[in-house]
């Protein structure tokens, strides 16, 4: 829609001071095992962030976690995200975006759903303007007011910050598959204790 070359994608993101004191990788098997994935996938966590606002996006490294496979995945699926709103006491969303379908977004907090909201973009009322074409302008400025507009506000960052998100420099936690193994949770903590403190600077 409008020229959109946005892929489709989802995950989960939260607003946090740190996360150099969560078990990320624990936290992630965790979910995978809650949300049906069984133990042992080879699956891996990608962390970003925008930096200065500490806006954190968590998802996974799998086949089934990208492109409309995994926007259709991230609607169904937010053990994770229950999981981290305890762990980080933050609220933490659960979001998937596709630029031709919708988006939608839903918060929960210490464990439980705390919100939701979504869009289908056939269901949206484009402007137009007296030619009978698309006004771009103001259609940019309309999805400012769709879930993920919306929740980049409350972030205190743009849509298009939140939407570049994942093709920013990522953090990548193995969370099993071949040559996996249990000592890798000290080594995946202390990865993640250094990337926050870099990212954070």
């Amino acid at each position: 829609m409008g020229g959109c070359t946005l892929e489709a994608h989802g995950g989960y993101l939260c607003r946090v001071e740190g996360l150099e004191f969560a078990d990320l990788a624990a936290l992630g098997r965790q979910a995978l095992a809650l949300d049906g994935m069984g133990t042992g996938l080879d699956c891996g966590l990608q962390v970003s962030a925008i930096p200065r606002h500490k806006v954190v996006r968590f998802a996974y490294d799998a086949p089934f976690a990208y492109g409309r496979r995994g926007v259709a995945w991230y609607r169904g699926h937010h053990a994770l995200a229950r999981l981290l709103s305890v762990s980080l006491g933050t609220t933490v969303h659960a979001y998937a975006f596709d630029p031709d379908e919708g988006e939608c977004v839903v918060g929960y907090g210490n464990g439980r759903k705390v919100g939701g909201e979504s869009l289908r973009c056939e269901d949206a009322e484009l402007p137009e303007e007296s030619d009978g074409e698309l006004d771009e302008e103001a259609f940019q400025k309309m999805k400012e007011r769709w879930p993920l507009g919306h929740l980049a506000y409350v972030f205190g960052v743009t849509r298009t910050e939140l939407l570049a998100l994942p093709r920013a420099e990522t953090l990548l936690l193995p969370l099993g598959g071949p040559g996996y193994s249990s000592a890798g949770n000290a080594r995946s903590a202390a990865s993640t204790a250094r990337w926050t403190l870099a990212a954070w600077k």
